[in-house]
């Protein structure tokens, strides 16, 4: 088994130092799945770069033991420690885009681990990589294996680095984030995969994710991590079927979906503390529903309840719901008075009205959205800019894709001559109308990216060859300056990748800044700085975040920091691409209301590019489904999920994980 015991981790920062992990303890056993979740910045991650000693260069393990087996690793000599890393506990990282070497063939990549940790060389290494590419998913394993890290999706990077960790046939796998840029049928293969292995080799996982559908499905334990330390541990039945600490509960009321469509997701308040803080009491009260008056102030222990589930809450503690029922605060009457477990709290927010409202767009093409109602703004201005935005709508589309076509040179040898092409779109059509959002599914490599980005224009020169796509009734591939300019103010994007989408040189602020110098110049810098503040707490950023680099924040983060600069535009078309798919699910609960909410106010309209079903019954008013490069099926959204009529459509929709909670 593996055993971290008391672990604890400290990272330097500029102003302080930051405890990621706080006295951490776990055990995984041979052939078992233990799932780690929680929100971004919790120290899931850093746990995983603790156990494979591969801490950032200002980070350093000071308290705590790890052992694989019998053998503590922290104690083991560099050299020793690469034959443990990778070939007795291998690791799929969270990012592939970051953590494939761009200048090496995808074969290199994987072969360099085989001859590592195997007897295999030379061919008989490569044939295992086209094996282990084939098992992942990848088509044209033969061909694909002399591929480059850039040539590929973003999921399908993402199958390069499960065949690499995979490849080397460890005891133990840490997958961090392994399904996240995966489709569900691609997802369902891989997880039945890892199942096969544990069966085969009885090989330990430790999953990281925060997809809890997921963790239903594959874990035979849960451990909830929050603020760097572990407040929840039980069998995976048991925490999913009664959850017992009020972070767990929340969590579940979080999760999207249709039975949620008419009312805001019930998000957590507030985001993860910062860990440079002492903690004097639980770390969650700021937070909890169920705070009582002695939580901000005594820390509570991780204590057994029955049978193999532990909790760390005051809820739990002899006396506890005593002194709760006779304090007199509103919180701590909302404790339960009785010894039994604490029930799960039943409030509701208030519904809002649905988020497909027919806007109608200016006039004037690619025109800014109206500005955002808010509760400073007197009534009178608040109802007119409501009225604005509930307008009946316009006889034409915000957009209309007609018979897009989208191709992409095949080259090879030294000079990179052209020797064939591929089909990426082709005769895409579809309407996306003011104040709507339209939904493109189907799998990794279809063609859902760059559909996008050939409507964003970042495909302009060398790959659209046909089709239109209006943009307010104007062509946006026959637009050039001036007028190109304007239809970028109108159309932003949120790219699938954010690590890479975001200029590492460049401090937060500066990022969310970029787009305001360049399409608003009419702005000051006092109303720049005040916008990007309020979409900072919008998106769940705490405002010390604004003078961070990227590589400072989790890849949930770092996400958020992503949607924050195409909504500061104020387009009236985002297109979003994976949006949450590197969030958790209260933060993606924060997001998705926030994207509604926008929606409502400003009558922005999404292609919202995703393979989470359960992200798609909430948010979308129509649904097309992408294969091979053509749509094959589109239409309303309920009609379309309950009633595929297309074979693609109902395979999709079969791969899909469910998860049924209890919680209310």
């Amino acid at each position: 088994m593996i055993t971290i015991d008391e672990l604890t981790v400290e990272l330097d920062g500029e102003a302080a130092v930051v405890r990621a992990i706080d006295a951490l303890r776990l055990t995984i056993e041979r052939g078992e799945t233990f799932a780690l979740v929680g929100e971004s910045g919790c120290g899931k991650s850093m746990t995983a770069l603790a156990l494979m000693r591969l801490l950032p260069e200002n980070g350093r393990i000071t308290a705590g033991r790890i052992a694989v087996g019998d053998e503590d690793v922290l104690e083991l000599p560099e050299a020793a420690m690469r034959h443990v890393r990778g070939g007795r506990v291998g690791m799929i990282f969270q990012e592939p885009a970051t953590s494939l070497n761009p200048v090496l063939k995808v074969g290199a990549q994987i072969v360099e681990a085989i001859e590592a940790h195997t007897p295999l060389r030379g061919a008989a290494a490569r044939a295992k990589a086209v094996e282990w590419l084939r098992r992942v998913g990848i088509p044209e394993p033969e061909r694909r294996i002399d591929d480059y890290p850039f040539r590929m999706s973003g999921g399908q990077k993402q199958r390069v680095m499960i065949a690499g960790a995979l490849a080397a046939e460890p005891d133990f796998l840490v997958a961090d984030e392994p399904t996240t840029a995966l489709d569900v049928t691609i997802q369902a293969q891989i997880l039945e995969l890892l199942k096969d292995l544990q069966r085969e080799r009885r090989m330990g996982l430790l999953l990281i994710t925060h997809d809890l559908a997921v963790v239903s499905g594959m874990a035979q334990r849960v451990a909830l991590m929050y603020a760097g330390q572990i407040v929840e541990v039980a069998p995976a039945d048991e925490f999913f079927a009664a959850p017992r600490h009020p972070y767990a509960q929340a969590l579940l009321r979080a999760l999207p979906g249709a039975a949620r469509r008419d009312a805001p997701l019930e998000a957590i308040a507030g985001t993860v503390p910062p860990l440079t803080q002492r903690f004097a009491g639980c770390r969650f009260a700021p937070r909890c529903a169920q705070v009582m008056p002695h939580c901000p102030t005594t820390p509570p222990e991780l204590k057994a309840l029955d049978g193999r589930r532990q909790v760390r809450c005051l809820l739990y503690e002899a006396g506890a719901r005593a002194a709760a029922s006779a304090a007199p605060s509103a919180a701590s009457a909302a404790a339960a008075p009785s010894a039994a477990p604490p029930a799960v709290p039943t409030a509701t927010p208030t519904p809002t009205p649905s988020t497909s409202p027919s806007t109608s767009p200016s006039t004037t093409p690619f025109a800014a959205s109206p500005a955002t109602p808010s509760a400073a703004m007197p009534a009178a201005a608040a109802a007119a800019a409501a009225a604005s935005v509930t307008a009946p709508a316009a006889t034409a589309p915000l957009l209309d894709v007609q018979s897009l076509d989208v191709r992409f040179a095949l080259r090879s040898g030294l000079l990179q001559r052209v020797h064939g092409w591929f089909e990426a779109v082709r005769g895409a059509s579809f309407r996306i109308e003011a104040g709507q959002t339209l939904a493109l599914v189907g799998e990794s490599g279809c063609g859902k990216t760059t559909t996008g980005k050939a409507i964003v224009q970042l495909l302009r020169t060398t790959a659209v060859t046909g089709g239109r796509a209006l943009l307010q009734g104007r062509d946006v591939f026959t637009l050039h300056g001036a007028e190109l300019l304007a239809a970028r103010r109108a159309v932003q994007i949120i790219f699938q990748d954010p690590f890479a989408s975001l200029n590492p040189r460049l401090r937060v602020l500066e990022l969310l800044e970029e787009g305001l110098l360049a399409l608003h110049p009419e702005l000051d810098a006092a109303a720049r700085r005040g916008r990007i503040e309020e979409l900072a707490e919008r998106v769940g950023l705490r405002r010390d975040a604004l003078e961070r680099f990227p590589h400072e924040f989790s890849g949930g983060q770092r996400q958020r920091i992503a949607i924050a600069r195409a909504l500061a535009v104020r387009p009236r078309l985002i297109v979003c691409d994976e949006p949450t798919s590197a969030l958790d699910v209260s933060v993606q609960a924060q997001i998705l209301n926030l994207l509604r909410e926008l929606q409502r106010e400003l009558g922005v309209s999404y292609l919202f590019i995703t393979h989470n079903i359960g992200v798609v019954e909430y948010i979308a008013d129509r649904i097309a489904v992408m294969n091979a490069g053509r749509i094959v099926e589109q239409g309303d959204c309920a009609e379309v999920l309950e009633r595929p009529r297309n074979e693609y459509t109902q395979r999709l929709l079969a791969a899909v994980p469910r998860l049924e909670v209890a919680v209310p």
